[in-house]
C-alpha cells in the first residue's frame, strides 16, 4: 500500500500519516506550498495548485490508495469572499484529483476516502441522523457539502472503491475547535452557547484518523459519519470540559445574539444542532476507543488517567 493524501499537514491530514507511518506505509502528499515539500523515506511532498487545475501527476507513482482532505477552514467569518473560498477550494481540489487521475492512469488505485461533512443534516433538537438522511439543510454549509459529495461522487467513474466520511466536531489539543472552546472556560469565563440544548457530535482526533485508515484497509463504498457513538449537547459538553478543566461555570449562558454579532452569519456554526449516528461504520466493524465525552476530554487533558487503558486498545489500532 502507499497513499496520497491531500491537505496531509493539517490536524487531522497529520494524525492519519502517524498512522500510516506507524505501519510503515510510504505517503505521498499534495501541497501548495513549495516551501512544505520535502523528500525522506516514506514521506514525499507534490506541489499542486488547485485554483489553477495545476498537480504533479508523479504524486501518483506507486499510489495505491487516495485520502482527500482539501478544503479551506469553515471557521472564519462568511463574507462573501469567504464562502466562495470554501466552497470552490473543495470542488477545485477534487476536479483537479480527478483530472490528474485520467491524464496519469488510475489502474493501480483500489480506494479512495474524501473527508465531507455532518453539516449537511438538517438543524435538529429531536433528530438522529443516519446517511441515508434525504433532507439537507438550509444554510450556507448544507449547500457548501451537497456540492462536495457530488464532487466526491464523480469518482464513482473510476473501477475503485469511493468512500466519503462526514465529519463531526473534532477533539484535539491543539487544533480544531476544542482549544477556542476551552479558552474561556480556563480564563474562568466559560459559559453554554445560547440554550445550550443544541446537539454537537463530536469525534477524537485519534478515532477519526483511525476511521479513515479503517475505510482503506477494508475497502469502504459510500457514506460514513465520521462521529463517536454518544453525541451531547453543547451544555453538557461544557459543563464536562470546565470539570475536566477543574473550572467552575458560574456565567450565564451566552446570548444568541451577541455571537451573531461578533460573528455574524458564521454563528450558525454555534446554534446548530445535529445528532449523528454512528452505527454504520461499527457495523461495518470499526471500534472506537473514545464512545463518550468524559472519556475523549480524560485523554486530551489529562492523558496519565487512562494511559493504562489506552495501550490496550492499541492492540487493535488496524482492526
Amino acid at each position: 500500500m502507499k497513499v496520497l493524501i491531500t491537505g496531509a499537514t493539517g490536524l487531522v491530514g497529520k494524525a492519519i500519516v502517524g498512522l500510516l507511518q506507524e505501519k510503515e506505509i510510504p505517503v505521498h502528499y499534495l501541497t501548495t506550498s513549495k516551501q512544505k515539500i520535502s523528500s525522506k523515506e516514506g514521506y514525499t511532498g507534490f506541489f499542486w495548485n488547485p485554483k489553477k487545475n495545476i498537480i504533479d501527476n508523479n504524486a501518483f507513482e506507486g499510489v495505491t490508495h487516495i485520502i482527500n482532505l482539501a478544503g479551506t477552514t469553515i471557521s472564519k467569518r462568511w463574507t462573501p469572499s469567504n464562502k466562495k473560498k470554501i466552497l470552490t477550494s473543495r470542488i477545485n481540489s477534487l476536479k483537479t484529483l480527478r483530472e490528474g487521475l485520467v491524464a496519469y492512469g488510475a489502474e493501480k488505485i483500489k480506494g479512495f476516502v474524501s473527508a465531507s461533512a455532518i453539516g449537511i443534516y438538517p438543524s435538529s433538537l429531536t433528530s438522529l441522523y443516519v446517511e441515508n438522511e434525504k433532507e439537507v439543510d438550509d444554510s450556507f454549509l448544507g449547500d457548501v457539502v451537497v456540492a462536495w459529495e457530488q464532487e466526491i461522487a464523480s469518482f464513482g467513474h473510476f473501477n475503485f472503491n469511493v468512500a466519503a466520511i462526514r465529519i463531526g466536531l473534532v477533539l484535539a489539543e491543539n487544533g480544531g475547535a476544542l482549544p477556542q472552546m476551552a479558552k474561556p472556560v480556563k480564563n474562568y469565563v466559560g459559559a453554554p452557547i445560547g440554550t445550550g440544548e443544541q446537539w454537537q457530535s463530536w469525534i477524537h482526533l485519534e478515532d477519526l484518523a483511525r476511521i479513515f485508515v479503517f475505510a482503506l484497509n477494508n475497502e469502504l463504498n459510500g457514506t460514513y459519519n465520521g462521529v463517536a457513538p454518544n453525541p451531547v449537547t453543547n451544555s453538557k459538553l461544557t459543563k464536562q470540559l470546565a470539570k475536566t478543566l477543574q473550572k467552575p461555570l458560574w456565567l450565564p449562558n451566552v446570548p444568541k445574539f451577541i455571537l451573531k454579532l461578533i460573528l455574524g452569519e458564521m454563528a450558525y456554526l454555534l446554534f446548530a444542532s445535529q445528532r449523528v449516528s454512528s452505527k454504520k461504520i461499527e457495523d461495518a466493524g470499526f471500534n472506537f476507543y473514545y464512545t463518550n465525552i468524559c472519556s475523549a476530554l480524560d485523554k486530551i487533558y489529562k492523558p496519565e488517567t487512562n494511559k493504562i487503558e489506552s495501550l490496550g486498545a492499541y492492540e487493535n489500532t488496524y482492526s
